[in-house]
C-alpha cells in the first residue's frame, strides 16, 4: 500500500525526526555523558595501581556524577592519582573543590588546564589558542608557550584553584616533578603548568631509570621529552565522535582520544570525566573515562 503524499513529504519526514529520534538521541548521549568507563594500560617498568582522569568541568549539574566516579576511582584501589587539569567550568567560582577531591583514598597529584586560568573559552578563543600553539616552540631544549599567555589570563584565579584544591590535600604540580616509591619501583611525575595560559615551562629532569610520566593540559602542546609515558586530556575525546570526528582521529590528522606515539614517546589523551558546554552533561560515543595503568591486584 502507498503512503499518502503528506507521509512522504520532506516537511513531514523532519517533523518525524525532531519528535521521535532527537529526544531518543538526546537520551542517549545523556546517559552516555553520566557514566564513566575504566581504561586499563599495561606498560612495563610502571608501578601497578596510576588512576589517570582530567576535565572533571566542576559544577552543580555534575557534582552527583563526580562523586559517582570518585567512588569507582576508590574501587580500583589505586596507589595514586593524577588529574589533568580543567578543574572548573568556565572558570565558575564557589566551588566545593574541597568537598569532593578530598573523598578520594589514595595520593592524588595535579595540574591546572584552560579553564582554570579562564582562558582560551568560547569559539574565538578555541581557534586562537590552537593558531598559537603553531607559533610556540615546542623543542624539548628550547621549550617556549609565553606566546599563549599573552591575552587575558586570570592568574588569580588560578591561584584561588590551587588553594582550594591543595585543601583537600591535593598536590598541584606548577612546572614541577616528585618521585614516588611505589611498592618498590620509583616513578618520576613531571606536571606542567597550563600551556594555553603560556605557564608551562618543563623542569629540568635528572636520567633516571624511575618510570617518568608527564602530566601536560593540552596535548598538542607536548614535545619529544625524555619519558615513558605523556598524560593528557582536554579534547574530551572530541565530545560527540560522528563520523568524519572519527576518521580524522583514526588517520591522525587530529588527536581526540586514545593511545598516540609522536617521537618514539606514547601518549595516551583521556576523554576526561566531565563536559563542557552542555547541561546535562552530553556525550555521544566518547563516554567519560577513567584510565588506570598496571590495574592493583583485586580492583
Amino acid at each position: 500500500m502507498q503512503l499518502p503524499p503528506l507521509f512522504r513529504s520532506p516537511r513531514f519526514l523532519a517533523i518525524v525526526f525532531l519528535v521521535v529520534l532527537v529526544p531518543v538521541s538526546l537520551g542517549y548521549m545523556f546517559h552516555e555523558g553520566s557514566s564513566s568507563t575504566v581504561t586499563e594500560l599495561q606498560f612495563d617498568g610502571a608501578p601497578r595501581g596510576i588512576v589517570f582522569i582530567a576535565d572533571p568541568h566542576l559544577r552543580d549539574a555534575n557534582l552527583a556524577h563526580i562523586e559517582r566516579t570518585i567512588d569507582q576511582i576508590n574501587d580500583l584501589h589505586p596507589s595514586v592519582v593524577l588529574i589533568g587539569g580543567d578543574f572548573t567550568f568556565r572558570g565558575a567560582e564557589d566551588l566545593p573543590l574541597n568537598q569532593v577531591w578530598t573523598q578520594i583514598d589514595a595520593p592524588v597529584y595535579a595540574i591546572l588546564g584552560n579553564h582554570d586560568y579562564r582562558t582560551g573559552l568560547g569559539g574565538p578563543g578555541i581557534a586562537k589558542k590552537m593558531l598559537l600553539v603553531q607559533e610556540a616552540d615546542l623543542c624539548p631544549g628550547t621549550y617556549d608557550v609565553t606566546c599563549l599567555g599573552n591575552d587575558e589570563v586570570d592568574t588569580g584565579f588560578a591561584e584561588s584553584v590551587v588553594q582550594e584544591l591543595e585543601k583537600a590535600g591535593v598536590t598541584v604540580l606548577r612546572n614541577e616533578a616528585v618521585t614516588l616509591d611505589i611498592e618498590g619501583k620509583q616513578v618520576v611525575i613531571v606536571g606542567l603548568d597550563d600551556c594555553w595560559a603560556g605557564r608551562a615551562q618543563p623542569p629540568a629532569v635528572p636520567a633516571t631509570d624511575a618510570f617518568t610520566i608527564y602530566l601536560v593540559h593540552e596535548p598538542d602542546c607536548r614535545a619529544a621529552w625524555d619519558a615513558d609515558l605523556i598524560l593528557a586530556g582536554h579534547t574530551h575525546g572530541g565530545q560527540f565522535l560522528i563520523g568524519n570526528l572519527q576518521a580524522l582521529d583514526a588517520t591522525g590528522m587530529v588527536e581526540l582520544s586514545g593511545l598516540k606515539t609522536k617521537n618514539g614517546v606514547p601518549t595516551y589523551i583521556t576523554r576526561g570525566i566531565g563536559t563542557s558546554n552542555f547541561n546535562p552533561q552530553l556525550r555521544l560515543f566518547t563516554a567519560p573515562e577513567i584510565v588506570v595503568i598496571n590495574p592493583a591486584a583485586g580492583s
